[in-house]
């Protein structure tokens, strides 16, 4: 089984275009870049990953564009573009050309409350079906009530939930958390990634078992048919190295079936995705 990173990140790192990277991030404010991401993938047979921006501008899609024309091993990218643009449909015809760009995100987790109702926005979204490209969607656990009527207004969009919807693991509440995400998977066009959770956790005190609750609402919720393993690397080296945020998900998975697993760690996202 050829496993899918379906969500990691690659940057130049800058002070100013990375402000988000604060000084309690330390160990991540320099370059990562696909050459040190490589090395990685192979120890732990995993066959290539999806790369998804960090900064909100074209620039960024270009950049990510160019690193996975050089190396086969990104099999796609997630990049960025002004959803809320009067010539989008142009940009969208543009970005088509390109074999690789499977999507765009937008980090909805920095913007007021409000933002996804925006009608400019909701209409950026539903135009990606269009083009056949999906959507990823980064908020907070507290922004899941607005996303609910986000996304009950995208019946066609192909909409993925990053991080679990970054549930407040840390502190372990859940009860709210797991009605919304119970919800949100009533839409059958709506996926999740396993990913971004020891970063949501203590970072220096985690265990496996602070994981499985939200793991198991997950499972219930999507079953495995409409989940995806990605790391977060490099984010992930906050609280974690790429083998023990791995190791999370391998763990939970290991009484499950190898069909189940397969979809999990890589056939959802190739098909999610069209890698």
């Amino acid at each position: 089984m050829l496993a899918i990173d379906a969500h990691q990140h690659f940057w130049k790192y800058s002070p100013v275009k990375d402000a988000w990277i604060t000084d309690d991030m330390k160990v991540i404010q320099r370059d990562f870049l696909p050459q040190d991401l490589a090395p990685i993938l192979a120890t732990h047979g995993i066959e290539g990953c999806v790369a998804v921006q960090a900064d909100q501008s074209e620039a960024e899609t270009e950049f990510l564009l160019s690193l996975a024309e050089e190396h086969a091993f990104i099999k796609g990218v997630v990049g960025w573009v002004d959803l809320r643009a009067d010539n989008l449909s142009e940009r969208l015809a543009y970005f088509s050309k390109f074999k690789k760009l499977k999507g765009f995100r937008h980090i909805i987790q920095g913007e007021p409350s409000g933002f996804m109702l925006d009608r400019k926005f909701i209409l950026g979204v539903q135009k990606l079906a269009e083009y056949n490209f999906t959507y990823d969607l980064l908020l907070y656990h507290h922004q899941l009530p607005e996303a609910l009527q986000f996304i009950h207004q995208l019946p066609q969009a192909n909409i993925v939930v990053d991080h679990l919807a970054k549930p407040s693991i840390r502190t372990q509440e859940k009860n709210e958390w797991a009605l919304n995400i119970a919800a949100l998977a009533a839409f059958k066009n709506v996926h999740c990634k396993i990913s971004g959770m020891v970063t949501e956790a203590d970072w220096k005190n985690w265990k496996q078992n602070d994981f499985t609750p939200y793991l198991d609402v997950l499972f219930e919720s999507f079953g495995s048919a409409r989940l995806m393993y990605g790391s977060d690397w490099p984010v992930c080296l906050l609280a974690a190295s790429y083998e023990a945020q791995l190791s999370i998900a391998q763990t939970y998975l290991s009484t499950f079936s190898s069909h189940e697993k397969h979809l999990v760690m890589g056939e959802n996202a190739r098909k999610f995705y069209n890698l």
